[in-house]
């Protein structure tokens, strides 16, 4: 007989341990993507850049001129200067909120909420 055992090496039943905070941003000529978890930040799309968000319970401050952004995360709350081409939204539960510009809006996630100059 042929017996199986696993085991997790480090791991025990303790919960009280705060959850790890994780920040990721990085920046090429024209896009940001940022991919923290569980963060305050403030990003400058400076002028024209695209922002791309993949994180989760963020919140976040984007100064500039973005010329589009683009939501995955879930639970971001994200407050934009000014989005010029378009705003696309597939992650959950995310507010965001936009200033100026006049962007096509596309929410394909779910329990997101999005306010803007309209």
């Amino acid at each position: 007989m042929l017996g199986l055992v696993l085991g997790l090496a480090g791991c025990d039943d303790a919960t009280d341990a705060a959850p790890a905070k994780r920040l990721s941003m990085s920046s090429s000529i024209d896009t940001i993507d940022y991919g923290s978890f569980g963060t305050t930040s403030a990003v400058d799309c400076a002028d024209g850049k695209s922002l791309n968000v993949a994180g989760s319970n963020n919140r976040l401050t984007v100064r500039g001129r973005c010329e589009a952004v683009n939501v995955a995360g879930a639970d971001n709350r994200i407050t934009v200067e000014r989005v010029d081409k378009s705003l696309t939204i597939t992650g959950l539960n995310n507010s965001v909120t936009y200033r100026a510009g006049e962007p096509s809006v596309d929410d394909r996630g779910s329990g997101n909420t999005i306010a803007g100059s309209r």
